[in-house]
């Protein structure tokens, strides 16, 4: 996606669903994947899945992402329950839906820029796990979680789990997966699944973007990659103060002026 024009994609058609389940824009240094699935409250079946990682390879050098909604009142369902009638008669089936949704998340999580996560209605099941690989959580007022797998006699795959229980303890996690119940912002906030609370979900992630996307790229991934626990940060660290970026916000400080960075 070019950084001097807005431009709008639709993807997603695969096994036999209709395109344009996933809308990626890209707005000056921000770009936005948004689910867009009203007929079906935004549940993702495979096909959403497969298009969602594209999406998140294809945002090219953004400096921030927002995940979000086109469809108001509902973050996503999760995954698409019509598909599991498939799943139950085809093992094969189960493993491409596994791994389409796996590469889905897997591909947001890997994003080398801060994704932030506005959710303004309900996100269940799957979207939990959805919402978990982003950086940042903004819940606005009709945001609803719950982790909904066991009431459907299914688990959540283990990476998930563990992204679950390093946001809110063990405990907290086994309460939400264990019961299926449904928790407002609030409490989401309280126990850590989100890290904000917004009357306007939607509007405080973009401000949180653009805050973002006005520092220095290099040094933002480069401290996403260490909160991350990526290796050989000594060295980027070190190399840091030589950068370009370091020059242009060294200069701003000293001239008392907002920095500009390429």
């Amino acid at each position: 996606m070019s950084d001097t024009a807005t431009r709008r994609r639709d993807s997603g058609d695969a096994i036999g669903q209709s395109p344009g389940m996933i809308h990626c824009t890209r707005d000056g240094a921000i770009a936005t994947i948004a689910l867009a699935r009203p007929e079906a409250k935004n549940a993702l079946p495979t096909a959403a899945w497969h298009a969602l990682a594209e999406a998140a390879r294809g945002v090219g050098d953004a400096r921030a992402v927002i995940l979000r909604s086109d469809v108001p009142g509902i973050f996503s369902a999760g995954a698409d329950v019509r598909e599991f009638e498939a799943l139950q008669c085809d093992p094969a089936l189960r493993v491409t839906f596994r791994t389409a949704m796996r590469d889905a998340i897997e591909a947001i999580a890997a994003l080398p820029m801060p994704v932030i996560a506005a959710i303004d209605g309900g996100c269940f099941g799957a979207a939990v796990a959805l919402i978990l690989a982003a950086d940042i959580r903004v819940a606005g007022n009709h945001a609803e979680f719950a982790a909904t797998p066991a009431r459907l006699g299914l688990g959540y795959p283990q990476e998930d789990v563990a992204r679950l229980a390093a946001k809110v303890g063990q405990g907290m996690a086994s309460l939400l997966l264990f019961t299926g119940d449904r928790i407002v912002p609030e409490e989401a906030k309280r126990i850590g699944l989100v890290e904000l609370r917004s009357k306007k979900a939607g509007e405080t992630a973009t401000a949180l973007a653009t805050a973002i996307a006005g520092n220095a790229p290099e040094a933002v991934r480069l401290l996403k990659r260490a909160l991350r626990g990526g290796g050989g940060l000594d060295q980027a660290f070190d190399d840091a103060f030589g950068s370009a970026e370091f020059a242009e916000g060294l200069a701003a400080f000293r001239e008392r002026r907002k920095p500009l960075y390429q």
